[in-house]
């Protein structure tokens, strides 16, 4: 019922009661539920009114917390059942270990614990209203969005951007995993940004020059700060102008085609083809030589954004080399034959030179500028080969990077930012020196990422070292969820000693490319045993 608002520093207090008789050595089971109804949300601009995605079935009025409980109350046996039944086959599959099932179910809870937010399109919106003043020419935009709504999660809970695109790379693979139409949106959400511009000047910090907030055809760093208005006003970043890194681009075209891949969404690709072409296009710029490799700008511009890169690197000439191969493959299925020759030169070329400029006959050297640090062995440098294996592009025609040097980085890496890092125990750091000493070139060289550790976990095991993938994930979960003591609250990175960096972050959703990868090779050892009899299967 009403009542009057508590005076300040008044203590106050609710309490439910229930009764029921239990009769002699019987049992009775009482049920309690907890809604709170807040459907209404305003940003820190406070300029526009979103309405909450569940406001669709329970109104936006704020008072549907009695239906919401009585919803409750009659279905949550059901939900139990379903999630019992999703999780069960792995929770009983006795061949993965314990902590590895712990880590995966239990790093989700970033989804709902991440500052998201999950909004309806207003329903007098229009195609034009989200298309932006550019027209993004993305003809199932609205339809897209009226039907799952916008979703947007921090980069974390102390970095508060909305959808920071450098990381939500690693992370996307929970949610094209397990919610795929959120990671649909998400990308609409993007690509409506890339054709778009703002042409607000801004200095940045780190440099101090001042650029225009957002360029045209170039992918932005979030969508938004939380306190201003997101969606509508994009890079809330401040450290860098980001239309300068190098990896922005090239992890939209990644996720495009493995969104594709895993849900076979042909509408998705079509609209998504023409906003790939054109940030390639802008990417195609920062091949200075014209070798068919990018080099890097001598800053930190890429996600490890105060880890300086010169020239041609292991990290964005990988990313790059795997997404004019994914152009190819896109091209192929969409029947551009002029766009896929156009790629595949550009891949022949720069295959050559990632190897010529890079290769050191162990690993990928950390960059080629010829520094203290270029031969530094980074735990990251197979980040291209990673999103290849997980879309199957990793063989015959498509194999990019050779085989035999793949498994010779990995197993590089594994010996020394692996298993000559801290005893072994805590994952693997960013960067080594191949004498075995941690690189501190840099304050995120001699760190530890989780979330990259668990996609280098994930790469191991498509290559067949699926030990050494679990024992390198291992660390990172003893480390985080034991000694640390920071369940639920996964950092983004960890010293060796006595140092921790952003609590609660988004890249370590990126374990769900672990089980992507069990997966995969789970089914690959059971295919033989479904071939038909007979004549060799074709």
């Amino acid at each position: 019922g009403k009542s009057d608002p508590t005076e300040k520093g008044e203590v106050t207090a609710a309490a439910v009661c229930a009764s029921c008789r239990v009769p002699a050595h019987g049992h009775k089971t009482l049920e309690l539920a907890l809604a709170w109804d807040m459907p209404c949300v305003h940003f820190g601009s406070k300029e526009k009114l979103h309405l909450r995605r569940y406001t669709r079935f329970f109104g936006s009025e704020g008072n549907a917390a009695p239906a919401l409980s009585h919803y409750a109350l009659t279905h949550y046996k059901e939900w139990e059942r379903k999630i019992e039944a999703w999780q069960n086959p792995i929770l009983e599959n006795s061949q993965l270990p314990s902590w590895y099932k712990s880590a995966l179910f239990n790093e989700l809870y970033f989804l709902t614990d991440g500052g998201t937010v999950w909004m309806e399109v207003a329903p007098d919106c229009c195609a034009e209203d989200l298309q932006g003043p550019a027209g993004a020419g993305l003809s199932h935009l609205l339809p897209v969005l009226r039907e799952y709504g916008r979703f947007a999660y921090l980069e974390g809970q102390e970095y508060r951007m909305y959808n920071t695109y450098d990381v939500h790379f690693y992370a996307s693979f929970a949610l094209v995993m397990l919610w795929p139409k959120l990671q649909i949106s998400l990308q609409y959400d993007i690509a409506v940004t890339v054709v778009n511009e703002d042409v607000q000047p801004r200095q940045y910090l780190m440099c101090g020059q001042t650029a225009q907030v957002k360029m045209k055809n170039v992918v932005p760093h979030d969508i938004g700060d939380p306190g201003d208005e997101p969606w509508q006003r994009v890079n809330a970043y401040l450290m860098h102008d980001t239309a300068d890194w190098k990896d922005l681009n090239l992890k939209f075209v990644l996720q495009v085609y493995r969104d594709y891949y895993l849900t076979h969404d042909s509408l998705y690709l079509q609209d998504m083809w023409p906003v790939c072409q054109a940030v390639m296009e802008s990417e195609l710029k920062f091949d200075t030589d014209n070798d068919g490799l990018i080099e890097n700008g001598g800053f930190a511009d890429q996600t490890y954004d105060a880890w300086v890169v010169h020239g041609a690197s292991a990290y964005c000439g990988g990313l790059w080399l795997a997404a004019v191969c994914m152009m190819c493959k896109m091209a192929e299925v969409l029947g551009d034959t002029e766009v896929r020759q156009k790629y595949l030169d550009i891949l022949n070329k720069g295959k050559e030179a990632f190897e010529r400029r890079l290769w050191n006959g162990k690993y990928y050297n950390y960059d080629s500028s010829g520094s203290d640090t270029s031969t530094s062995i980074m735990s990251d440098q197979c980040a291209g080969q990673w999103f290849l294996g997980a879309c199957g592009l990793d063989q015959g025609e498509f194999e990019v990077f050779p085989k035999s040097h793949v498994l010779s980085a990995l197993k590089t890496i594994f010996e020394k930012n692996v298993l000559s890092f801290a005893g072994g125990t805590m994952g693997a750091v960013n960067g080594m020196r191949p004498d075995g000493v941690p690189d501190t070139s840099s304050v995120q060289s001699n760190e530890v990422w989780v979330g990259v550790v668990y996609s280098l976990a994930a790469t191991m095991i498509q290559e067949g070292m699926v030990e050494e993938g679990l024992r390198t994930a291992e660390g990172c979960y003893r480390m985080v969820w034991e000694r640390l003591g920071m369940a639920f609250q996964t950092p983004e990175a960890y010293r060796e000693k006595k140092v921790y960096r952003s609590l609660a972050y988004m890249r370590p959703l990126s374990i769900w490319s672990m089980q992507l990868a069990l997966e995969r090779r789970a089914a690959q050892a059971a295919a033989p045993a479904q071939l038909p009899q007979g004549p060799t299967h074709p």
